[in-house]
């Protein structure tokens, strides 16, 4: 008998936390040969979640793990990955978007010989068209900048096999971007496509403009690939570029005894020049603080206990 584990962040989800694990006992019955445990790593949830939590604890294979505070999703998933015994490991959010029905395909397609297996957003239902296509420009980006390939529309819900997790379990960034080690750890991996459920109860904790997705397009491009510094020296090139024509242009003017343009001109110059001086500055800066945090040696996170349900 193989083991599955399942793992979740959450924080404040006292709404779906008992029917998803309903769903998913549901779900796993019906899936032969595999066991499973669900490791719920509580994100410093302030509302009756660990309480229904360990109620549920009595009926159901369910860990529990108490963060010291708020630290964000991927250090509490990666929390709940150095948590969990499974032979093959699932990622699931506790809003009940991604359906848990979903599991035995994921599973089929790893004893198929594949070590990764993603899910695919084909539709998302109770997001904006809006949102759908900021979604699309930033998968796009981060796969044109950087040096991995992000399925367009593929999430957190996907299935990573013990061999796999080892080897991203071994990588030492402080900010890893979780979803994109995914893809950089290499392996065979595939896909399935379903249609995203809207939310189950309560509203999104990463509304889309908020600092958790912008973050995380930052680090999508950031972690893998220098390709943004680039950015700096193409910017800078075509600015010399464009100011040898501007002298240029103002030599003809001046042969010609044609007027130069005054102050308005040149303080257009300058706001332009400027501004890519600070978005390269930018961009430098992001890495800087990247390896400013890497090089304090501090941990990702601080588990303040552990409620196991053996």
């Amino acid at each position: 008998m193989k083991l599955l584990s399942i793992v979740f962040s959450f924080r404040n989800e006292e709404g779906n936390i008992d029917p998803l694990v309903k769903r998913i006992s549901t779900t796993m019955e019906k899936i032969d040969n595999w066991d499973y445990e669900l490791i719920f790593v509580n994100d410093d949830s302030t509302d009756k979640s660990e309480e229904i939590l360990l109620n549920l604890q009595k009926n159901h294979p369910i860990k529990i793990i108490n963060m010291s505070r708020n630290f964000g999703i991927d250090p509490c998933v990666l929390a709940g990955f150095r948590n969990c015994s499974g032979d093959a490991i699932i990622y699931l959010h506790t809003d009940q978007q991604d359906p848990p029905e979903l599991i035995s395909d994921l599973i089929k397609k790893h004893e198929e010989g594949n070590e990764i297996v993603h899910t695919v957003r084909t539709k998302r239902k109770g997001e904006g068209k809006f949102r759908m296509f900021l979604t699309k420009i930033a998968y796009r980006v981060i796969n044109t900048l950087s040096d991995i390939n992000l399925p367009v529309q593929a999430g957190d819900y996907k299935l990573i096999s013990k061999k796999a997790l080892d080897e991203i379990l071994k990588q030492k960034e402080f900010r890893p971007y979780v979803r994109g080690l995914s893809v950089w750890v290499g392996f065979k991996q595939d896909f399935i496509f379903y249609e995203r459920e809207a939310r189950g109860e309560g509203e999104s904790k990463m509304p889309l403009l908020s600092a958790g997705p912008i973050t995380d397009f930052i680090n999508g491009v950031t972690s893998y690939s220098l390709k943004p510094l680039y950015l700096g020296i193409i910017f800078g090139f075509a600015s010399m570029i464009i100011s040898f024509l501007l002298i240029i242009y103002a030599l003809y003017l001046k042969i010609n005894n044609l007027a130069i343009p005054g102050s308005t001109s040149i303080i257009i110059a300058v706001s332009f020049f400027s501004g890519i001086i600070l978005f390269t500055l930018g961009i430098i800066g992001i890495y800087l603080a990247r390896i400013f945090e890497q090089t304090k040696g501090r941990e990702q996170y601080v588990i303040k206990e552990i409620k196991d349900y053996k």
